[in-house]
């Protein structure tokens, strides 16, 4: 069959929407690359079409479809809210209406491709990149060709089911990203900014991260020209802030001098926000970032007590994260600290150091997650196979935290709730949801960003406070 004539639906299973709902930048990945191939694509997205899925497959008649499994669960201790059972919906609704392929794809499939094949019963899966993968696959299928030559590929033989290896791509060979208008429209209207990547693949060594298991661990970054003009086309539509979705945008400092430089060079104006690791930043860094645009830096500390972060395995120090925190408010950028509070390591007299510390770091906003969450193949999965918390048989689909043993469960809750009573910058488990209508307020009147810098003003005055 020509591939002209194949037909691929391609569907978003991320229902979460909190804080924000955040744009499929995976899936589009792969529509760019299909419609490039001569595939005829349509997007569905469960948050955004009137459609349902019924009626979008009997008028598009697909030859496959293709579901982005994004989140497993919320990861947050408190709600454990989970995902996965979406996909599996998704896949048996097809099944009703349509006689075509399923292939599963994203970040939660990665994680968990045999299970998630299992459980939703579709033909495929890819792990890792989807875009190279998902065409080679459907050339493949159409030409006859052998299924081990396809990359990330996760399919069924007579032995059961086979993974077969990835190829990373370089670079310089992933296309821009493409957005339909009408996807962008919903996302801004939702959430005022959409999202770019700007390299992928992660060097560092957290014991419980999983972007090494998802994009590899060694970064490949995009040219930074390339990274300027899809900002720049961005900024042309009417985006004025965009997230960096990298793990960690400061994996290389020369990486982030060259983005910058290219994005002053390209004359961009707009606004945007990171994730960054809080080590070997300088003022000069700091300030051309925000030169070009940085109002927000989320950072990955984790904790504030040296031995902890050791534990963790962390290679800075709280007296990095500190001077990481003084750069950015000379900067004029606001930052919030990500804790995971409870991991190895952790005892009653760590947290309390965490949260002295925490005193120092005026102007942040403090997210205390309690427990660390289990994923398959990290050096958290072993650590707690080796302590018995886990055993090999354990269905880590279903969220399973690691809690120090010199813990209980009760005294790490109480103590974060402590920790939130006593100072209205930390936020503690579940947004409540008039944080959720305050940010929605917010957006409608135009503020764009994590808009994270309101919650501790708001905490203040709430009845939780």
């Amino acid at each position: 069959m020509n591939a002209a004539l194949q037909r691929v639906l391609l569907v978003s299973s991320n229902r979460c929407e909190l804080p924000y709902p955040v744009f499929p930048l995976g899936l589009t990945y792969v529509d760019t690359a299909l419609r490039a191939a001569g595939y005829v694509t349509r997007l569905w997205d469960c948050q955004l079409d009137a459609a349902t899925l019924e009626t979008v497959l009997a008028e598009f008649q697909p030859d496959f479809v293709g579901i982005s499994c994004r989140n497993v669960d919320d990861i947050v201790y408190q709600s454990q809210e989970t995902y996965f059972e979406f996909p599996v919906d998704i896949v048996a609704r097809v099944r009703a209406v349509a006689r075509c392929p399923v292939v599963l794809g994203g970040s939660a499939f990665s994680l968990y491709p045999e299970r998630l094949l299992e459980l939703t019963g579709a033909e495929y899966g890819v792990v890792g990149e989807g875009e190279r993968a998902f065409v080679a696959l459907l050339a493949t299928l159409r030409d006859g060709g052998d299924l081990r030559g396809v990359p990330g590929l996760v399919w069924r033989n007579g032995a059961g089911i086979t993974i077969n290896p990835r190829a990373p791509l370089d670079p310089a060979q992933i296309q821009f990203a493409e957005r339909s208008a009408d996807l962008e429209d919903f996302y801004l209207r939702r959430s005022l900014m959409l999202n770019v990547q700007t390299q992928r693949g992660c060097p560092l060594h957290c014991c419980y991260c999983t972007y090494p298991l998802i994009e590899g661990r060694q970064p490949r970054r995009r040219p930074p020209a390339a990274v300027a003009e899809e900002l720049a086309d961005l900024a042309r539509r009417g985006v004025k802030h965009v997230f960096v979705a990298d793990s960690v945008f400061n994996t290389s400092n020369e990486h982030v001098r060259e983005v910058c430089a290219a994005i002053q060079a390209r004359g961009v104006k707009l606004t945007w926000s990171c994730f960054l690791r809080p080590h070997g930043l300088t003022a000069e860094l700091m300030q051309l970032m925000a030169a070009t645009g940085l109002t927000h830096v989320e950072f990955g500390s984790d904790s504030f007590c040296d031995p902890v972060l050791r534990e963790y395995g962390k290679s800075f120090t709280f007296a990095d994260i500190l001077e990481s925190a003084r750069l950015a408010q000379a900067a004029k950028v606001r930052h919030a600290h990500f804790l995971i509070c409870g991991g190895p390591g952790e005892t009653r007299e760590t947290l309390q150091t965490t949260f002295e510390n925490s005193r120092q770091l005026t102007g942040a906003v403090i997210f205390g997650f309690a427990g660390m969450r289990i994923f398959p193949g990290t050096a958290l999965h072993d650590r707690a196979l080796r302590e018995g918390v886990i055993q090999p048989n354990t269905d880590l689909l279903t969220p399973r935290y690691y809690i120090s043993p010199a813990l209980t469960e009760e005294e790490l809750l109480t103590t974060l709730a402590d920790f939130r009573r006593r100072s209205p910058h930390w936020i503690v488990g579940p947004l409540p949801p008039f944080f959720q209508q305050f940010a929605d307020r917010l957006r409608a009147r135009g503020v764009v960003g994590p808009l994270w810098e309101y919650y501790g003003a708001l905490q203040r005055g709430s009845p939780r406070a």
